[in-house]
């Protein structure tokens, strides 16, 4: 696996969004080009919006310590 991200990505990212079938979608995407889940993931409420909002930070290997998800 290259030491860096494709396409000039970077090592850290926050990935946040509706959480819905797209977010899941987004998040295994970013799996599959070989980011690994950092920490848990976090949603709140968006009561204007109506619906739960999720965040989960990935992290690039080799840069940090993952979590096993």
């Amino acid at each position: 696996m290259p030491s860096t991200p494709p396409d000039g990505l970077p090592v850290y990212r926050l990935i946040t969004g509706k959480d819905d079938a797209v977010f899941c979608k987004r998040i295994s995407e970013n799996l599959a080009l070989g980011y690994q889940l950092y920490g848990s993931p976090s949603v709140t409420f968006d009561a204007v919006q109506g619906h739960v909002v999720a965040a989960q930070a990935i992290l690039w290997p080799g840069h940090g310590t993952p979590s096993q998800g």
